[in-house]
């Protein structure tokens, strides 16, 4: 498998490239998809929506669903335990233009556990597959699912959930190379993901730890068609562009401090650009102390910012670092 950075199609969907940004909750909402596509990403995707929220008409989920110019191909990602259920919100995130259907059958928190979605599909395949075949049947934008390599270390569950997949319609995967119990933590199982990239001839993307060219390298040269990058983006979603241009053999160049700061700025401006100021501000919380990471008073500027209400009173507060 080429380790370079090439177009990718996933069903009728065609990626610029084949470096996705991953779904995270609380973090890749609308502002930051936008800036993940500008800084490279060929395909971004949304933090994942409750199926059963969409059926029960809950606004804030409908308000998940909301897509803009910018920001496209993207992908909604779903996730719930009810074939049924999980057709009515895939044709509710077509309707709302979404390029592709991802479905969530990795997310090892327990609170999506109890409910026997997320990584708990994974130890139910049959479940798993009718949950795909309902979505496929349900719309006509591709379908693609995200698993794990198993649920505790050790085992290689990739392959079997790979040809379910592939098997009941699923146009592509995305496969974290850790098992569910090591959440975000632990070594990536290369072998495991070069055996599910080998199992099925849908692409599979790679995802887990990928912080450079050097990661996405791996993990191409294991067989996949493509790489997800999630943690590593969060301060830096020009990380596409850095990683793009390594696997190009040019010299990596990390994103100085002050252009950083520069891109938080941009992001608090499109925040406020679609939530209002204040509410744009207040969903960047979340995120301050990422970008401010390593710089001097960082601790004191985020305290700081926690009481923002302007945009003005923002950038008066981050031009000690520009």
């Amino acid at each position: 498998m080429s380790s370079s950075l090439r177009p990718v199609t996933v069903g009728s969907v065609s990626l610029k490239n084949n470096l996705a940004l991953a779904p995270m909750a609380g973090i890749t909402g609308a502002a930051f998809r936008i800036l993940a596509a500008e800084g490279g990403a060929g395909l971004v995707v949304t933090e994942m929506v409750s199926a059963d929220s969409i059926k029960y008409g809950n606004k804030k989920s409908f308000r998940m669903l909301e897509l803009n110019p910018g920001e496209h191909p993207v992908a909604i990602q779903i996730f719930g335990a009810d074939p049924a259920t999980m057709a009515l919100a895939a044709r509710e995130v077509e309707r709302h233009g979404a390029d592709i259907v991802d479905i969530n059958a990795g997310c090892p928190v327990r609170k999506v556990l109890r409910s026997g979605a997320g990584s708990g599909l994974m130890k139910t395949p049959l479940l798993l597959a009718d949950i795909i075949s309902s979505v496929v049947k349900s719309v006509k934008v591709p379908v693609t699912v995200k698993f794990r390599v198993g649920i505790e270390a050790g085992e290689n569950l990739g392959p079997l959930l790979a040809r379910i997949s592939e098997e009941a319609g699923a146009a592509a995967i995305t496969l974290h190379g850790r098992p569910a119990s090591q959440f975000h933590t632990g070594p990536i199982d290369l072998p495991a993901m070069a055996a599910t990239a080998a199992a099925v001839k849908i692409p599979v993307f790679g995802n887990g730890g990928v912080a450079d060219a050097a990661g996405a390298r791996a993990m191409l040269e294991a067989g996949c068609a493509g790489v997800a990058v999630g943690r590593a983006a969060v301060f830096n979603p020009m990380i596409f562009r850095e990683i793009a241009a390594g696997l190009a053999g040019a010299p990596a160049s990390a994103l100085a401090s002050q252009e950083r700061i520069k891109l938080f700025v941009r992001f608090l401006e499109l925040s406020a650009g679609i939530y209002g100021e204040e509410r744009g501000l207040a969903r960047a919380r979340k995120l301050v102390g990422y970008w401010l990471k390593g710089l001097p008073n960082a601790s004191g500027a985020r305290a700081s910012f926690m009481t923002l209400k302007t945009l003005k009173e923002a950038r008066t507060l981050l031009i000690q670092y520009m």
